[in-house]
């Protein structure tokens, strides 16, 4: 009867998938630990962020993926009048408007687009499968850019960039030519000096110190700096849990999110981030095969850009705290500490296991 009961609960779960999650988030429940000097308050807060998730996850994983492709229209509507309802009478932090005051709560709407995008843009091609011209990549290309000229207005560069990233996969996984591919690198590179003037004076500051850190070390380039150290200190087998030096004697700013892959390289040295680093693979290939699995162009095209997103965000926070990239202000996912983007992940990987039980479902019928 149990067994049954269970079986029942977790039909629609991915064990696989599952069990990949449960056991990054569990390494990142270790090094937040580390990273916040031990706090066990933070470690509880983030346990509640994860049962929170967990159980958005799972509650997405029971929805069919007819229903999301449903809901594809509306949500991505209503998370643009969000947007605009920010533009108007966002509420102000730190220079920034990226909240908006319903009364009850503040709510980020931003983080709503990194689903509302990649679904929006899934149904919109699989409402044109049978053949795909010019316009229609032109029209999702409209669809993707009025929401991310939006977050960049707030100003949120880095959640601009995911979901940029998220629509482009989209784009890319429907067809989109390889001329077009080239013919934009080649036009984003010839307005490259337009786009520069543009950007805030922090958002360049940034894009030079990636080029030359040591030029504000106290200053603009301390993250990279102080990260690089603690990535290069850690050696080949690390230092030991809760032995890391920058990151106990308050050297490292930002360890418990964006920089805690600094943390777990100094504490777990290469050893530990070829680990982690496997586990992110795991995720992703299996991502991958229920992408190319999956029974329709809505779920393919969803399924594919949920995971080629998840790797972006990996690839920008790693690639940001060894330097190779500037700073934009990324988690690393799972293993950051933070309630929103943990929520925003594992709704994206419920989506995942929906699309890959229910379709088992179909095909059994």
């Amino acid at each position: 009867m149990i067994s049954e009961i269970l079986q029942g609960l977790f039909k629609h779960v991915d064990s696989f998938l599952m069990s990949c999650l449960l056991f990054t988030m569990l390494v990142g429940l270790f090094v937040l630990y580390s990273a916040s000097g031990q706090s066990f308050d933070r470690v509880s807060a983030q346990l509640v962020n994860i049962a929170v998730a967990l159980s958005v996850m799972w509650l997405t994983a029971n929805i069919p993926p007819q229903h999301l492709e449903r809901a594809a229209v509306p949500i991505y509507v209503f998370g643009v009048i969000l947007l605009i309802g920010v533009a108007l009478f966002g509420d102000v932090s730190h220079g920034a408007r990226r909240w908006l005051n319903l009364g009850i709560t503040k709510i980020q709407p931003s983080e709503i687009m990194r689903i509302a995008v990649p679904l929006m843009l899934a149904w919109f091609f699989s409402k044109r499968e049978r053949s795909h011209r010019v316009s229609d990549f032109v029209i999702a290309a409209a669809l993707l850019l009025i929401p991310v000229a939006l977050i960049i207005k707030q100003p949120d560069l880095g959640t601009a960039l995911l979901i940029s990233a998220s629509g482009f996969f989209v784009l890319f996984l429907a067809g989109l030519s390889w001329r077009f591919l080239i013919g934009g690198a080649v036009a984003i590179g010839a307005l490259a000096p337009i786009f520069w003037s543009m950007l805030h004076d922090y958002q360049r500051k940034r894009i030079e110190i990636l080029i030359d850190p040591s030029q504000d070390p106290l200053g603009a380039g301390y993250h990279t700096i102080q990260a690089t150290i603690a990535l290069g200190s850690g050696g080949m087998t690390g230092k030991g849990w809760l032995n890391g030096t920058q990151a106990q004697l308050d050297f490292l700013p930002e360890r418990t999110t964006d920089f805690i892959f600094a943390v777990f390289g100094e504490e777990f040295g290469m050893i530990g981030n070829l680990m982690l680093l496997t586990l992110f693979s795991l995720i992703i290939i299996r991502g991958i095969m229920i992408a190319s699995q999956a029974k329709s162009t809505f779920t393919r095209l969803l399924a594919g850009s949920i995971t080629l997103t998840f790797f972006t965000y990996a690839f920008v926070n790693i690639g940001m705290v060894s330097g190779v990239l500037p700073v934009v202000g990324v988690p690393l996912p799972l293993i950051s500490y933070g309630g929103t983007s943990m929520v925003t992940l594992l709704l994206g990987f419920g989506i995942l296991m929906s699309i890959q039980t229910h379709k088992k479902l179909v095909a059994s019928g």
